[in-house]
């Protein structure tokens, strides 16, 4: 089916250059002015040879990565933002050529407001630049699990002037790509390792020993022991008060997998909670 619309797109491309080459010839014996019609076809043509161009790039790509249809990486992401933006600098120069305005003498003699235009819009310019150098780049990509700032998830989206991605709560943040582009960014997937941290403060007298502990948080998630790196659990103790001592417990994965880490999270929290019940229990049966 892509390859007939393909060739369907093919067709009417060759079509349009043809007419626009002869079709002065056709009506000369009419007396019309063309004017419209060439700047319309003249913008059908840039569309289709664009959208053609972009799939030519894409399939060599996809097939060049070996990529499915639906997949897409940074580089498919950064031709379709590419082309979006020469659509929409297509589309603002026929309308302009329809009212027989023309770009290069608007801008001339509008440079005071086109200077203005510019300050005005250098944010969202810079967003646009931003975008396209991200999508290009390997730093992050759709799927990439990555801290920026105080956010942390996996990222959904690249577009044009946004990055979209999914936080451990199940939100949907939008940070600006000027922000994201000039920003400190931990990028987990690339590591290939993920250490996770569950922290949680507990009574003294509920614990036994910081060793016993561990141990019982280990056993609690043996299930998981084939997704964590062997020798990696920890339990890291924190400020000590007369009552309460906090605590960490790490391990790492070893592949980024969300789901996974707040399964496991979810069980070992579980575990600390009936600990500190069992440990209660007992002291007060005494």
């Amino acid at each position: 089916m892509k390859l007939f619309t393909i060739a369907l797109r093919l067709v009417a491309l060759s079509l349009l250059v043809y007419s626009r080459l002869h079709y002065h010839e056709w009506l000369a014996f009419l007396n019309i002015d063309t004017h419209y019609l060439d700047i319309i076809i003249g913008f059908l043509i840039f569309l289709l040879a664009t959208n053609l161009l972009i799939i030519l790039l894409s399939g060599l790509y996809r097939r060049r990565k070996g990529l499915t249809k639906g997949d897409a990486d940074n580089v498919i992401i950064g031709l379709e933002n590419i082309y979006y933006l020469l659509l929409a600098g297509a589309v603002i120069t026929t309308i302009l050529g329809l009212f027989g305005i023309d770009l290069r003498t608007l801008f001339t003699s509008l440079s005071i407001v086109a200077a203005a235009i510019a300050i005005v819009s250098k944010d969202y310019i810079s967003e646009l630049i931003s975008g396209i150098i991200i999508s290009f780049s390997s730093e992050v990509s759709v799927g990439d699990y990555i801290k920026i700032g105080e956010h942390k998830g996996k990222i959904i989206d690249l577009n044009l002037t946004k990055i979209v991605f999914l936080d451990d709560d199940d939100n949907i943040i939008f940070i600006p790509n000027n922000k994201v582009f000039i920003s400190e960014i931990v990028n987990y997937t690339k590591k290939q390792v993920k250490r996770v941290n569950i922290e949680f403060e507990i009574a003294l007298q509920f614990i036994k020993t910081v060793e016993a502990l561990e141990a019982d948080l280990i056993e609690s998630i043996q299930d998981y022991h084939t997704h964590i790196k062997p020798g990696s659990f920890n339990l890291k103790t924190g400020a000590i008060t007369k009552d309460s001592v906090s605590l960490k417990f790490q391990y790492d994965l070893l592949r980024i997998n969300r789901e996974l880490e707040q399964e496991i999270r979810r069980k070992t929290v579980r575990r600390v909670v009936n600990y500190v019940k069992y440990n209660y229990s007992a002291a007060n049966q005494k």
